[in-house]
């Protein structure tokens, strides 16, 4: 793969999660098994509950948007040669 100046370099980062209750067993063995690779980051998940529950009645009135700038209305020009 060629090198682009000026391109952004992006990094791959994996993360590791461990749920709460698995953590006192799991946590420092999953951390020092990957403590070698800088891309492996083990977390903790410690949420309580889901936040997106179906039926759930927060966050109804939420707008839909489309970022993208609005097209300009009106006509194209003719195209010229061919």
């Amino acid at each position: 793969m060629a090198h682009v100046a000026g391109a952004a370099s992006i990094s791959l980062v994996i993360y590791c999660v461990v749920p709460e209750p698995l953590a006192p067993e799991l946590y420092d063995r999953l951390a020092a098994y990957y403590s070698d690779d800088p891309n492996v980051t083990v977390i903790v998940d410690r949420r309580k509950k889901e936040r997106r529950v179906p039926g759930a009645t927060a966050g109804g009135l939420r707008e839909l948007r489309d970022r993208r700038r609005q097209r300009i209305t009106g006509e194209f020009p003719p195209l010229v040669g061919g």
